[in-house]
């Protein structure tokens, strides 16, 4: 939509919608924001999509597939080798200095798109590839995370960081403490998430330092969950002719009933929940939004190409990260340091290797700190996109290939 877009005799409309101010604040006051609309979208919604990466992040190391290390070391391995190679190869392939800057365009894999296409198999496909793309992708979005806050930070100012520094510390101690309110959290998250747009460190890591301080914890046992569900639920027991028969429940069942949806809240700790009700919202509007205001790319005979940038960003998406992956899993289990998960082979790691050269979203924001300059940015973006394209085709083929003859041979 975004290339259609871009691309239509209306497209001046799409830019210009882009690059119109959008101010927040009070004017009056003299306190206000004012920045495009793009940057918005960059700054301030994909600050909640990295908060988001980093609540998935947490939960993955406290009780995931990465909480132990024999559960984490292929993941982790493959996702080294799956930033390290692609990385080697765009800077080996490009022949201008000037372009080097990129070097982290290619290195991200995007999760939502690379598993989204493995979900399209269903469960024909062994559970445990799923597991570990999806192990594998969020370590690559921490490694992601840590480039663009150590390499792609300008001018920090470090005061700023001071201050957000107190403020998020004085939330690790709430978390610490195992206390989480809303009413105080999302307030100080605005303040911090400020005080990094304005430090020079991009916003987006203030998401992923803000999601560690949220705590892990049940605010209720097991066996009290259990004991209020029963409670609750014999109220509609005993009075269950009188549900059958009324649309209006009687009092004592509409209290019941919202016990029943307190004991639910307090059994998910804060993490839980909070991931739970975002995921909806970072997969069916802020990804798309994001996007559509990044992936509109002019292309008409007077575009102005690089295709020094273009070829690089694709070819080390497209084959560095199936190098990587393929090369670094398959050197982690020789030696023994790895197992491949249950029913997974290396055919399997093959076709999610070259998923993992999906790199849309992260790697579309990536190229956005990298390049100012309007030709660089777009090259890259079309570099992104060719590189993401061919390594889903790819990837959703050698994989439906490889279910094809399992099946064949189970008919058989």
């Amino acid at each position: 939509m975004a290339l259609i877009a871009a691309n239509s005799p209306w497209g001046y409309l799409y830019h210009d919608l882009l690059k119109s101010e959008v101010t927040f604040g009070f004017v009056e006051k003299g306190f206000e924001l004012t920045e495009p609309f793009y940057l918005w979208i960059n700054d301030g919604l994909m600050a909640i999509f990295f908060f988001h990466v980093g609540l998935e992040i947490k939960r993955e190391i406290l009780d995931g597939e990465l909480s132990s290390i024999r559960k984490a070391s292929l993941p982790v391995i493959a996702a080294l080798g799956g930033v390290l190679v692609p990385i080697i190869i765009y800077i080996n392939s490009i022949s201008n200095p000037d372009l080097v800057r990129g070097w982290g365009v290619p290195m991200a894999t995007d999760i939502a798109f690379s598993l989204g296409i493995l979900q399209l198999f269903g469960k024909k496909v062994p559970i445990g590839l799923k597991v570990f793309l999806t192990a594998f992708a969020i370590v690559d979005d921490l490694a992601a995370v840590i480039v663009i806050a150590v390499f792609y930070a300008t001018d920090i100012q470090l005061t700023l960081v001071l201050y957000a520094g107190i403020i998020l510390a004085f939330m690790v101690f709430l978390g610490l403490k195992k206390y989480f309110s809303k009413f105080i959290f999302f307030p100080l998250s605005v303040v911090v998430w400020i005080l990094f747009l304005k430090s020079g460190i991009h916003p987006t890591i203030a998401g992923v330092l803000l999601a560690l301080t949220i705590p892990a914890t049940r605010r209720t046992t097991l066996d009290m969950f259990f004991e209020n569900i029963k409670a609750s639920l014999q109220s509609f027991v005993k009075e269950k002719e009188h549900v059958r028969s009324h649309q209006i429940l009687k009092i004592e069942q509409v209290h019941a009933a919202v016990d029943i949806r307190i004991a639910s809240e307090k059994i998910n700790s804060p993490l839980q929940k909070i991931e739970h009700d975002l995921r909806p919202w970072i997969v069916f509007f802020i990804m798309p939004v994001f996007a559509f205001a990044n992936a509109g790319v002019t292309l008409t005979s007077s575009t102005v190409v690089d295709f020094g940038l273009v070829l690089p960003i694709a070819i080390a998406l497209i084959g560095g990260k199936f190098i990587g992956i393929t090369l670094a899993s398959w050197l982690a289990v020789k030696l023994k340091i790895a197992y491949l998960p249950k029913g997974v082979n290396f055919k399997y790691i093959i076709g999610v290797a070259f998923l993992g050269g999906l790199g849309f979203t992260m790697s579309l924001f990536i190229a956005n700190l990298a390049f100012l300059d309007p030709v660089l940015l777009s090259s890259a973006k079309i570099g992104v996109i060719l590189g993401s394209f061919v390594s889903g085709i790819l990837g959703y083929v050698i994989l439906r290939i490889l279910i094809s003859k399992k099946k064949s041979i189970t008919v058989s």
